[in-house]
């Protein structure tokens, strides 16, 4: 495997969008661009499943033992597909974050998912492989110093973004490893123009909540989590996130009057009954995970704004993070 070049381009954006537009995705030109890149993920996800073939060689096979490594948003992608792999008996697969990724284990696959290719995490994770295993990267820049690390490259450059929090790239990259497990999409498909066109004046419980507390199942969790950093990252504003059955082990506490919690999965009645007894409001999920997800992408940018805050440009965020 080549020596990777931890030295990032001089300008990580790119140029323009590459998604095509409809008329549906123009009407929102007027907003911030993380609103616009939100409004293109139908015509993003329709695309990663019809590139999926191309890209089969290059993803693990069944029965491979795989550990799936990113950072923030990546982390949580890697932890939903984990999750899923295993549970659809696809072989072994643990997720971690790269910066504490014992990638001395025997895997036979470490999938690397980065939007930049330039993550310096990911970078030493890929390095410290035992040279048995081999690397896929998943990037939106195939030419990244990840790319070239690995011996295999999934390059989604069309589903990049101008913004530093990511909202397009991440359901995309997750739309496609989905499909390679063969999950049916047609509900989420179904379901994301209306969490996109739902107006968020319909969920006041959730505009004007002090806190709120993201819940989720299985390979739901990762989705709650990424829900929840999407909040925090644009708006600054308090959320917290947890598996299903672990929220009434002590984080139940923190619910109460002017707080909400919103679970992307089912809840199990009594626990239900529990959260509501806090007198916080409960929101039930109403679409498939990944467009509840897309709900919550459109309302961190409302929060943001709201606090007059920028979410193009969140306080103390970069596109990639690359340490000296």
């Amino acid at each position: 495997m080549p020596k990777h070049d931890t030295t990032p381009p001089h300008d990580t954006t790119p140029p323009h969008d590459p998604v095509p537009q409809n008329a549906a995705v123009r009407q929102h030109a007027a907003l911030p661009r993380t609103s616009q890149e939100i409004a293109t993920q139908p015509q993003s996800w329709q695309r990663a499943l019809g590139e999926l073939p191309e890209h089969l060689p290059a993803l693990p096979a069944k029965g491979e033992r795989v550990a799936v490594i990113g950072c923030g948003t990546s982390l949580f992608m890697a932890q939903a597909y984990a999750q899923l792999r295993e549970a659809t008996g696809q072989g072994p697969t643990d997720a971690f974050a790269a910066s504490a990724a014992p990638l001395h284990r025997p895997y036979d696959r470490i999938l690397a998912l980065t939007r930049s290719g330039t993550t310096t995490e990911i970078l030493s994770a890929i390095e410290a492989a035992r040279p048995a295993a081999r690397v896929t990267t998943i990037t939106a820049v195939p030419d990244s110093p990840a790319a070239r690390a690995a011996h295999d490259v999934v390059g989604l450059d069309w589903a990049d973004e101008q913004s530093v929090v990511q909202t397009r790239y991440p359901t995309t990259q997750l739309v496609l490893l989905m499909a390679h497990l063969g999950q049916d999409l047609d509900q989420a498909l179904a379901d994301v123009p209306r969490a996109l066109d739902t107006p968020l004046e319909l969920f006041p419980d959730l505009v004007t909540a002090q806190q709120i507390t993201f819940l989720g199942a299985d390979w739901h969790t990762g989705l709650a989590h990424e829900a929840a950093l999407k909040v925090r990252e644009a708006a600054a504003h308090w959320t917290e996130s947890y598996a299903v059955m672990e929220y009434r082990h002590g984080p139940i506490a923190v619910a109460g009057p002017g707080r909400s919690v919103w679970s992307l999965s089912p809840l199990p009645s009594a626990l239900a009954e529990q959260i509501e007894a806090t007198g916080a409001r409960l929101r039930r999920p109403q679409w498939h995970p990944l467009a509840e997800l897309v709900l919550a992408q459109r309302l961190a940018v409302r929060l943001s704004e709201a606090a007059g805050r920028d979410p193009d440009r969140p306080a103390h965020l970069t596109r990639s993070v690359v340490l000296t």
